[in-house]
Formats: structure tokens, sequence, C-alpha cells
């Protein structure tokens, strides 16, 4: 087993001793994380190591878990940001990239965090980094919606891009390194064989409306953002990937009014129609409960 990269339902059980059904179970519960390669679970030894070390029982000030502020962190979505509002959930946002949501998430400074960090490791989304956090003991991951992602280009694509491979030699606006679209967008610069071919320019955007603002002024040719934003600004889009976006949320914060009433929001006609209208959403797998970190 020490020479495995990649555990097996067998191994596992062995490493935290328990039982190899208990394993099944956690899958099963999407308490653990794990890979799946044609028909066959496989767990990443350090993946499955970070999520035991993040499971750690907290030993801290008790108090600071139940004085969590009323504020959700990580990367921005229109949608999610119009329901907090519309829902009257009386969350703040703090938008500063998924990954520093997950940072603030983890210093007790944040009630929950929006991800959509790809993992290019098992091709999934969000859980790895989760489990990789320290302090994340007590929180669950819930999908918000499946999202377009791709080059937000000017209206009618009059420089004909239609891929990856067709930004070499344009001006092209990165996301700060904490957004979950430039850890996209260097995956698929790399998958695509243009990792330094790519001239990106030096000032990066805090969120994917200044993506638009970018390329709508004619400072950028091109940017990775969601369709809904390119729709927004009547510009032009290349999908590449669907996404899946997630709301990391401590548990006790849950089943407060605050997120209750936004997802109790989320499944309003009036919202679904919203969806609709801001177009690149797929909102089918909403509330549906993506991983489970409590003990």
């Amino acid at each position: 087993m020490a020479d495995h990269r990649y555990l097996t339902t067998r191994e596992v059980a062995d490493l935290l001793r328990i039982k190899e059904r208990k394993v099944y179970e956690l899958v099963s519960a999407n308490a653990i994380p794990v890979c799946r390669v044609t028909g066959k679970l496989l767990f990443p030894r350090e993946v499955i190591t970070a999520w035991v070390d993040a499971s750690a029982e907290y030993n801290g000030d008790l108090q600071a878990l139940k004085d969590l502020p009323p504020v959700v962190a990580g990367s921005h979505d229109p949608l999610l940001d119009w329901a907090l509002r519309e829902s009257r959930s009386g969350l703040a946002t703090v938008y500063e990239g998924s990954l520093a949501g997950l940072e603030k998430l983890a210093h007790g400074k944040a009630q929950a965090a929006g991800l959509h960090v790809f993992e290019p490791e098992n091709g999934g989304w969000n859980r790895v980094h989760l489990a990789r956090t320290p302090g994340l003991t007590s929180v669950v991951l819930i999908e918000w919606a499946r999202r377009q992602q791709g080059l937000v280009v000017a209206t009618d694509n009059p420089l004909n891009i239609e891929s990856v491979a067709d930004l070499a030699g344009h001006r092209i606006i990165p996301r700060q390194a904490a957004a979950g679209s430039q850890v996209l967008l260097q995956h698929l610069m790399e998958k695509a064989g243009m990792t330094g071919s790519v001239a990106l320019l030096d000032t990066s955007a805090s969120n994917e409306t200044d993506i638009a603002h970018a390329v709508a002024s004619g400072k950028a040719d091109a940017g990775l953002a969601i369709e809904s934003v390119a729709r927004q600004f009547g510009l032009g889009f290349v999908p590449l990937a669907q996404e899946r976006f997630d709301l990391a949320i401590w548990r006790r914060a849950y089943f407060e009014p605050p997120i209750q009433n936004l997802l109790a929001f989320s499944r309003t006609e009036r919202f679904a129609e919203r969806a609709a209208e801001m177009g690149g959403y797929d909102i089918g797998g909403l509330g549906t409960v993506q991983f489970n970190g409590a003990r």
C-alpha cells in the first residue's frame, strides 16, 4: 500500500481502521473524497490524509464558532448575489475568490463561501480543496448551480476566437490567483499546450464583471467568465466547460435563518425564472449535498 498513490476501499479501511462497509457508507453519503474510474472507487492517498487532518475535532474558542459573522465570502456569482438580496437573508458579501473564501471560512470570518475550483486530479470541483483546508471540521458543501464557463469576447467575435488555442497573440485579462476562474484557465492553457504562449495583462480582474468591462472597453481581447456576464454586457461568448458552483457552509450556520431563507427562496418560481433569464445556469441540482465534512 505504501507505494500506491491511489488506494482501494480495502486500503482506505485499513488506513482509517474502520470496516470496508463503512467506507462504502461514507462514499454514498458524499462524506469522503473519492474518484470513480471505470466503475471502480479509488482514493488519492494525499487527499485522504488531508481530509483526515481537516476533520480533527475543534478544540479552540467555541464561542468564535457561535459568533460567525453574517457574511458569504469566496467567489462572486451573479445569481447568488441577486438571491442574497431578494431573499432578505441579511447576509453581506466579501468576494475575493474561491480559495480566499475557504481561508475566511476556516478562520471563522464567514458563514459560507462560494466555490468553483476545478480539480485536475479527479476532474471534479471543490471537494479536494475543501478537504485540504485545515480547520474546516464541520462544513457541508451544497451545490448551488452548474454554470457555463468560457471566453468572453467582443460582440460578434471579430477576432474569431473559438478555443484556448486561439488566444495566442491576443490580450487576455486574468483573474486574481485565488479565483476559481484563474485555476480553470491555467488548467485549460496547460492542456492546450499554451502555457507561456498567452500574454496575460499585468492587471488582473477582481470579479467577472471586471472581465466584461475590460473586453467591452477594448482593454482586453478576451477573458474567462460565465455566460450570464457576457449576456449582460451584450458580448460574445465561447463556451469551454460546465462548472459546478457550490456553497461551503458551516453546519451550524446552515440551520440558521439567513442561510435557510436563502435556500427557501432558491426553490421559488421567481428564482427559477431569474436563472433562466440570466442564461448559462443549470439549477437542477441546487441543494444537493456534494460533501459532508461533519464527524
